[in-house]
């Protein structure tokens, strides 16, 4: 008897969602929903080189309470590329535009990696626009020379050769137990990459693994005492980016923040362990 196939479809099987595209200001985004509009608005945003199937065993959970939207950023997935434009400012400015789209002033906004540093600049310059706010495993105030190189090697030979073993690569890279990587997570990355359009853009993406780029984007700690919005940092133990205690140290610079780590897992464990990851995620964003 085979063993069960695990797929972005298996995921989603039994939730209410749609797939579209919208106007964020002139850039075609893509997007995948659930749960009804007429419910409080939680955005999430993927990783550095991600797309919304990140979020794929979060949807149905989420949906239930809130109406649940994942995004490609800018660049990414299946959203529109242009040229330039790919520091954090940038991404920021394009993800408000897609709460405009929405019709919506405020959301809580849960970002990983790349995405909670765009949902945590956004909570510093436009807090009125932010309810609560998730940093999972999030850049934006670590700079480690060894693993920026490594998500550029992998990232570029992934998009420069997008065969199912260097996607593979780099989506292990994100993942504590690589078993989690599955084939149909790997060919969805694969006919992302495939497209020429990001090839030609993959190396803009990458701006932020360069260390002047990186640092001039990064925060400061009087930025980050900015941050009003109720606010958890969540890591993990097998974090590739930065150790839990960067992660302590994170929360403990943001006012009244959460700290929570999430054991024997590596830069997505929304994904590696939905069940645990939902109920502490929606603990937080439902506490009155």
């Amino acid at each position: 008897m085979s063993e069960f196939h695990n797929s972005v479809w298996s995921d989603l099987t039994g939730v209410s969602f749609s797939q579209g595209f919208l106007d964020a200001g002139g850039i075609r985004t893509r997007f995948i929903a659930s749960g009804s509009p007429d419910k409080p608005l939680l955005l999430l945003l993927h990783g550095t080189g991600g797309h919304a199937e990140a979020y794929s065993r979060n949807l149905g959970a989420h949906g239930e309470h809130f109406h649940t939207v994942a995004i490609d950023l800018i660049g990414h997935g299946w959203t529109d590329k242009p040229a330039k434009g790919y520091e954090i400012g940038d991404y920021a400015a394009h993800v408000l535009k897609v709460m405009d789209a929405l019709g919506r002033k405020r959301a809580s906004i849960s970002g990983e990696s790349l995405g909670g540093w765009v949902a945590a600049y956004i909570a510093i310059h436009h807090p009125e626009r932010v309810e609560k706010l998730v940093l999972n495993t999030s850049g934006g105030w670590t700079a480690h020379p060894e693993v920026m190189n490594r998500l550029k090697t992998l990232s570029m030979e992934a998009v420069n050769d997008p065969n199912p073993e260097r996607i593979r690569q780099r989506l292990e890279f994100l993942m504590h137990d690589k078993c989690k990587v599955n084939d149909d997570l790997v060919e969805t990355r694969r006919a992302i990459y495939a497209q020429p359009a990001l090839k030609a853009v993959m190396p803009e993406i990458l701006c932020l693994q360069e260390m002047e780029i990186r640092r001039r984007n990064m925060f400061t700690p009087e930025q980050t005492l900015h941050i009003k919005a109720p606010t958890l940092v969540l890591w993990t133990s097998h974090d590739p980016t930065a150790t839990p205690e960067e992660g302590r140290n994170i929360a403990s610079s943001i006012p009244g923040a959460k700290f929570v780590v999430m054991n024997e897992c590596g830069h997505w464990p929304q994904f590696e362990d939905a069940p645990l990851f939902n109920r502490i995620h929606l603990e937080f964003l439902r506490a009155e």
